[in-house]
C-alpha cells in the first residue's frame, strides 16, 4: 500500500459579498466569489469545490490555476456547470510537477470521493 498525504490548501476563498469601504471599487463576483484574485494566476496545481457542508464536489488539475477556476466558473462545457449553484468553497493546492499533479488528483478524487467526478474514479458506491 502506497502513503499519500494530502497537502494543505494554499489559498481557500468562500463565497462572500462585497462590503464596500471608504472610496474602494466594487468587485464583480463570478458566481459569487469576489476572491478569485487571490488564486495564482501563472502556477499549476490542484482545484477542489465544496459545498456549504464541506462535502468535495469535485477535484481537478490545472496547468494555470486561476484561470481554470475561472473557467469552471463561467464555462458551457464545465463538468460542474450545472452544479455551480453547490459551490460555497474554493480551495487550491500548488504543485507545479504534472505527474504529482496527476497523482493527487486521482487520489483526492478517490478517497474523498469526489461528488461529480466521472473520470478517474475507482470506488464504486
Amino acid at each position: 500500500m502506497i502513503s499519500i498525504t494530502i497537502p494543505k490548501p494554499d489559498v481557500t476563498i468562500i463565497q462572500r459579498e462585497q462590503k464596500i469601504t471608504g472610496d474602494e471599487a466594487p468587485i464583480k463576483p463570478i458566481n459569487g466569489f469576489i476572491d478569485i484574485h487571490e488564486i495564482p494566476r501563472d502556477k499549476g496545481g490542484l482545484i477542489l469545490f465544496y459545498n456549504k457542508s464541506d462535502e468535495l464536489l469535485f477535484a481537478g488539475k490545472a496547468r494555470k490555476l486561476r484561470q481554470r477556476v475561472k473557467k469552471h466558473l463561467e464555462d458551457t462545457v464545465s463538468p460542474v456547470k450545472n452544479h455551480r449553484n453547490e459551490i460555497n468553497k474554493i480551495s487550491v493546492i500548488i504543485v507545479e510537477d504534472p505527474m504529482e499533479r496527476e497523482i493527487y488528483e486521482t487520489y483526492i478524487i478517490n478517497t474523498l470521493r469526489a461528488k461529480y467526478n466521472t473520470d478517474k474514479v475507482f470506488y464504486q458506491d
